[in-house]
């Protein structure tokens, strides 16, 4: 069902507002670079600074851009069960193809919570639900086990997978049905997912080179391993510079450099050190995204 490039799309901003003007021309650089699928307010859209209403629209206005020629993956995750109910149902009424839900944070429940958590938006909301581990923002991590129980339960159908452990990985892939898709959520582990049966990427490099992480991903699904692994090493200083702060702050600020988005963020989120800007700055020149 969801394969490929996903982009986990930033949500630009302009005087304090959304920009949709520059998530539009987004969209659409996306969707003519090969770009396999969007995921929308995302962590890298940014939506723990979102309100309410605002999330909504930008969900809305996503898939009224797409219009169906991409997968649109709606990020409704919530360390509220009742919570990500709400967001989940939004997203089917909204017509998205799948909703993303991260592991609750914070609250740090046990194995047994996570699956009720997930169990509960599952049987609460009929849409293809994508599950998003990421232990490293959240202070709790899904062991394969239990990834493994809620494939089981037929809507839930893939996983975002962002520990980047291959081990954790592989034991994931060796526990569940075939045709559960789990999909790389960590730009260095890409190719290295692809190879042992992963199924795609939702990825944050995507954002500033769309062509050539949909090639990357076209090559693996098609087998041909030496323009994948030639891809993998082209983009490796990219995928670096694209953490040398907390993400979305170095690809919103490469996309504001690239002239598509403005360079503007909220609080707590803030412009980058002057250092790691400049570091930004000349990856990006290596990679030829800047003259």
């Amino acid at each position: 069902m969801f394969h490929g490039s996903i982009v986990a799309i930033v949500t630009p901003f302009k005087n304090g507002d959304v920009d949709e003007a520059a998530l539009r021309g987004l969209i659409e650089w996306h969707i003519a670079s090969g770009t396999h699928g969007i995921v929308s307010c995302g962590t890298t859209g940014e939506s723990p600074t979102l309100s309410h209403k605002e999330h909504d629209r930008v969900v809305n206005f996503t898939l009224e851009v797409v219009g169906g020629r991409v997968p649109v993956i709606a990020g409704a995750g919530s360390n509220s069960t009742q919570e990500a109910i709400h967001r989940t149902r939004h997203a089917k009424e909204a017509g998205a193809d799948g909703a993303l839900l991260v592991t609750p944070y914070y609250n740090k429940p046990t194995q047994e919570g996570l699956f009720r958590h997930f169990q509960a938006v599952a049987e609460a909301v009929d849409i293809p639900i994508v599950l998003y581990d990421v232990p490293s923002r959240t202070a709790v991590g899904m062991k394969p086990e239990t990834v493994a129980r809620l494939a089981e339960i037929p809507n839930i159908v893939a996983l975002k997978e962002a520990t980047g452990d291959l081990r954790q990985a592989s034991d994931v892939m060796g526990l569940c049905p075939e045709e559960f898709a789990v999909l790389s959520g960590d730009d260095f582990v890409n190719l290295p997912l692809y190879s042992v049966g992963g199924r795609g990427v939702i990825s944050v490099t995507a954002n500033v080179a769309p062509k050539d992480l949909a090639e990357l991903c076209n090559a693996a699904e098609e087998g041909d391993w030496p323009r994948a692994r030639e891809l993998h090493y082209r983009l490796r200083p990219l995928n670096g510079a694209m953490f040398l702060e907390t993400n979305p702050i170095p690809v919103k600020t490469a996309l504001s450099l690239m002239g598509r988005i403005s360079e503007e963020f909220r609080l707590p989120l803030c412009p980058m050190s002057e250092s790691n800007r400049e570091a930004l700055i000349q990856a990006m020149k290596n990679y030829g995204l800047l003259n």
